[in-house]
């Protein structure tokens, strides 16, 4: 998520950007019209599910990339389980796609308990990011559990950039009526303008054109990744690249260093590069220096698009060397 702009060789489309989020709108209108007329929903648009082995690749490791996703790890004899299963299944609507809820039935898939390291049900994990993250066992008090929650979530977003899509579960519950049609681009004229002034190389311009848009409507997906791709050239654009490059060549510890060789590897199309030495830098640092890096990968992710498998998989890496 092949640019407008010369420079930015293999990094980001505006106008594949623009398509990818009105394909998204229509997907997620399709989801309502299956919900509506009773046809199974898409994976995507459920709150709570039930997941097997087959299905956890897709259903938790590949969604925890883009929500947080608590397991609830039950079975039918467990008499706590189905104290805690209807609490947690209530406070997954409330949340509304804050995060997602898993139930997995531990005696019809061994492997995952056994993989989990289960110690007794019932047990909530999460999964962030392709992490497992162990929560709480037993049927906790719904103060606690609301504590711990909002801790994941907090953590998916401060830490990751994974906020989940919030959702209207109480229209949803109503009779809704015939989805509306996508929004006719109140915005064209000016994502038209800063994409002119991004290619001409008024990058100021273009950074206050696609902020004045986000202002307006914080989601826009091509203002967004428009905003964070005009940063992003006005970071590199009086760097010397040989500088910068046996700095951090020299300078492994060096953070700033490090920030900068990462800019100009993403500038220069080499997306896994840039991704690779920033986890790695958030690997070797501690404290101000390891946050820098943390949010300068969250940034260049912006870049790329959380649906690109490279983003995915920087991700991953970036939780492991966090937890």
């Amino acid at each position: 998520m092949q640019p407008r702009n010369m420079s930015m060789s293999g990094v980001v489309d505006l106008a594949a950007v623009k398509a990818a989020g009105e394909a998204k709108q229509k997907a997620e209108q399709a989801r309502a019209e299956a919900a509506r007329t009773g046809a199974a929903p898409a994976t995507g648009a459920r709150l709570v599910f039930d997941v097997d082995e087959a299905g956890f690749q897709q259903e938790v490791l590949q969604r925890s990339t883009e929500v947080p996703v608590v397991i609830d790890f039950w079975a039918e004899w467990c008499e706590p389980c189905k104290q805690l299963g209807p609490l947690l299944e209530r406070l997954a609507m409330e949340y509304a796609g804050k995060f997602v809820l898993a139930r997995i039935d531990v005696d019809a898939n061994q492997m995952l308990f056994q993989q989990f390291g289960v110690q007794g049900i019932p047990a909530v994990f999460a999964v962030i990011a392709g992490q497992p993250v162990p929560l709480f066992q037993g049927a906790a008090p719904e103060a606690q559990i609301r504590q711990v929650l909002d801790q994941l979530v907090q953590a998916a977003e401060q830490q990751f950039g994974i906020v989940g899509a919030p959702v209207d579960t109480a229209a949803a519950a109503e009779e809704p009526a015939a989805p509306a049609p996508a929004p006719a681009g109140p915005y064209d004229a000016a994502l038209t303008a800063a994409s002119e002034a991004l290619d001409s190389g008024d990058l100021g311009g273009a950074i206050r054109a696609y902020r004045n848009v986000l202002s307006d409507d914080p989601g826009n997906p091509e203002a967004k990744l428009g905003l964070a791709q005009a940063e992003l050239l006005s970071r590199v654009r009086d760097l010397d690249a040989q500088q910068v490059r046996t700095a951090a060549a020299e300078n492994p510890s060096d953070v700033t260093a490090q920030v900068r060789a990462a800019d100009l590897e993403l500038v220069g199309g080499h997306v896994e590069d840039a991704f690779g030495r920033l986890v790695e830098t958030v690997r070797r640092t501690a404290g101000e220096d390891r946050e820098a890096a943390r949010v300068r990968l969250l940034e260049l992710f912006d870049v790329i698009g959380a649906d690109d498998p490279r983003v995915t998989k920087a991700r991953t890496a970036l939780a492991r060397v966090l937890f």
